[in-house]
């Protein structure tokens, strides 16, 4: 696992973040946070699928991409959880779910914070990794993880990256 404060430049990072914390982008409405799970809800916008860009906004996340040097995209998700009274823990789960054990351990998984909030990253492990604007975190694909709710902020964001390096 590799983590990375003040990932992008300063200036590069707060014109994403005003863009993604902003009134442009559309968020969906998504009624699950991990698919087993049916008890929490997330808004969600789809940048990339299969090989697709689904998001007229996809050009804005270039930096990023350049910056981690991928070979090849499987999925840009952003997630965006409201705040709860208490900090929820979805459950654990791995990004690309429909792929084998030794398919998964090729891909990787990136996750850039928006916004620094009290929620955060756990891993299975045990290991938790803050919400903090502008920090990545870098794991291999088959690394079980989940987010949380925050209860500090009006919302947690991040962005979700599943990619070969």
């Amino acid at each position: 696992m590799k983590i990375e404060d003040n990932f992008l430049d300063q200036k590069v990072f707060d014109e994403l973040q005003t863009f993604m914390m902003g009134a442009e982008i559309d968020w969906h409405y998504n009624d699950h946070v991990v698919q087993e799970d049916k008890n929490q809800y997330q808004f969600i916008h789809l940048f990339y699928m299969n090989h697709v860009p689904t998001s007229k906004f996809i050009k804005i996340l270039g930096p990023i991409i350049d910056k981690i040097d991928i070979i090849a995209l499987g999925r840009i998700k952003a997630n965006l959880q409201s705040m709860t009274s208490n900090i929820i823990e979805n459950e654990l789960h791995v990004d690309l779910p429909r792929r084998s054990e030794e398919k998964l351990k090729q891909w990787t998984t990136s996750i850039l914070y928006m916004n620094t909030n009290n929620g955060y990253t756990k891993f299975e492990d045990g290991t938790i990794v803050e919400s903090v604007a502008n920090r990545m975190v870098t794991f291999p694909g088959n690394m079980k993880h989940t987010g949380t709710s925050c209860t500090d902020k009006q919302t947690r964001v991040v962005i979700n990256f599943n990619y070969f390096k």
